[in-house]
């Protein structure tokens, strides 16, 4: 069997690093170009330096649709759209979108949102995948099984993030010697990804009524996201945990566990770990993934191997870093 030809688009950040890592070792696919219009002509390794005495592929001012049988957008949000809408007729590969720029339903034109443990059928028989925001499929992940029991309440989340959540581009609040030590919150309440988690509830809960509110927080850490949710819940935690485990008892990569995750367990891995407990009325949820893997291209991985046909997990047993 061929290969499936991938190619990158703003190849030079920190998703696009992970795909090439990721792609590199993938059993049924290969890089066939890293776009960048910044280190066009640049090696790769020079940029993603892990990678150095693995590839001389250089990076190229444009993409060699031609060669492609799927690309992965990895320039941007605000930025994709405009490029998918500038693509030749004449493309007829898959697109699966890192951004945010047709995961909502008033913007999703033929992209089918991907996130797998809530749409795979729907992900199977899609061209176009818009692939969930790292928080989001955090959150996502810590609420499906009760949102598809219909069950939810008001919820409530704190969430904390690593560094490389903010992108490549430094700022003031990515610098080492801003973010060491430190800890902030940004975007209460009104954080980009609550409009895909809404949609994503109400989808699997068309009664629910309740708000979500979310507290995002900067750590001072480079990768990884901790998620704490809790909701009033009438579910013992018996049933809770056993809800739970119901749920994801297929799912590949999510694992419901007995003992209260940390990042660690997680970190460079396409993996999940959730913990339920019950405290008094409230069902309170912690969510571990990599923000970087699960949250962003081990997630769009995961969407090629289904569009594609090919086992689910397929080039994402990836090692861990617990130290």
């Amino acid at each position: 069997m061929d290969k499936i030809r991938a190619g990158i688009i703003g190849a030079a950040g920190y998703t696009a690093g992970e795909l090439l890592r990721i792609l590199k070792n993938h059993p049924a696919a290969e890089v066939v170009f890293a776009q960048s219009g910044s280190n066009a002509g640049n090696p790769v390794w020079q940029v993603h330096q892990d990678l150095i005495g693995e590839t001389d592929m250089l990076f190229s001012a444009d993409a060699e649709l031609d060669k492609a049988d799927v690309i992965f957008l990895c320039s941007g949000h605000g930025k994709s759209k405009s490029y998918v809408h500038s693509l030749p007729d004449s493309f007829s590969g898959k697109i699966i979108d890192l951004s945010n720029d047709f995961r909502l339903a008033a913007d999703a034109e033929d992209f089918v949102y991907g996130l797998p443990e809530a749409f795979r059928k729907d992900i199977v028989k899609a061209s176009h995948i818009a692939n969930p925001g790292c928080f989001a499929t955090a959150m996502q992940l810590a609420l499906l099984p009760m949102a598809k029991a219909d069950r939810l309440d008001d919820i409530h989340i704190t969430g904390i993030t690593g560094s490389t959540g903010a992108g490549q581009k430094p700022s003031e609040t990515t610098h080492f010697s801003w973010r060491s030590d430190n800890l902030s919150v940004y975007k209460p309440f009104t954080h980009q990804h609550l409009g895909e988690v809404g949609e994503t509830l109400h989808r699997l809960a068309p009664s629910f009524s309740g708000s979500v509110n979310f507290v995002p927080i900067r750590g001072c850490f480079s990768r990884g996201i901790l998620v704490s949710a809790y909701l009033r819940s009438g579910l013992t935690e018996q049933e809770a945990v056993a809800l739970y485990k119901d749920y994801y008892a297929n799912e590949p990569f999510v694992t419901v566990a007995d003992v209260s995750p940390d990042i660690k367990m997680v970190t460079n891995t396409n993996k999940c770990v959730l913990n339920v407990r019950k405290y008094g009325d409230n069902l309170h949820i912690v969510s571990v993934i990599d923000n970087l893997v699960k949250g962003a291209s081990g997630q769009a991985v995961e969407n090629m191997n289904l569009i594609f046909g090919l086992p689910e997990t397929a080039g994402l047993s990836l090692k861990g870093n617990r130290f």
